[in-house]
């Protein structure tokens, strides 16, 4: 898709405005867009990043330190700070997760809809995680299909996790 004012390059800034309930749309390359910021009441930010992104969504209220806790949130195995965190976006290493995780909850719930992963497992390598995948939401079919008293529809699910568990 070209720039729609230049016409000349691609465009790369993608503008949605939505004022009541009329959506208007503006496709600019990244030089018309700069010179247009102004006028449009934007701002292009030359080196945007990833973290730079995660930093923005750190500057919300929903990301706190635990109400009652004296001091401030260090991770233990790298010595990094939730102040440090929340001003680059990055975490320091892996244990992180753990020194900051309630504090990291709100931002995992708003950015990705939940703290557990529910995506796809690669057919290749995850055979045995899809096959233990299977057999729980199998087991909560049949614990919904006694409690409807449906004990032939039950049986069939019951046989079917027994098939699941001896291909394990």
């Amino acid at each position: 898709m070209l720039c729609q004012r230049c016409q000349e390059r691609p465009a790369t800034i993608h503008l949605t405005k939505v004022i009541n309930y009329e959506k208007t749309e503006l496709h600019l390359c990244e030089i018309c867009a700069k010179a247009a910021g102004n006028e449009l009441g934007i701002m292009i930010e030359p080196n945007f990043t990833f973290q730079n992104l995660i930093a923005g969504l750190l500057d919300g209220d929903f990301l706190y330190q635990q109400p009652g806790m004296v001091g401030e949130l260090t991770c233990r195995n790298c010595g990094l700070t939730f102040t440090d965190f929340r001003n680059q976006g990055l975490l320091g290493c892996g244990e992180c997760y753990h020194a900051f995780q309630a504090s990291l909850e709100p931002l995992f719930r708003r950015v990705q809809g939940g703290t557990v992963h529910t995506g796809k497992v690669p057919r290749r390598t995850g055979g045995r995680v899809r096959l233990l995948k299977e057999m729980e939401q199998l087991k909560h079919q049949l614990q919904q299909a006694v409690a409807r008293e449906e004990y032939e529809k039950a049986a069939q699910i019951r046989d079917e996790i027994r098939r699941l568990q001896q291909q394990l």
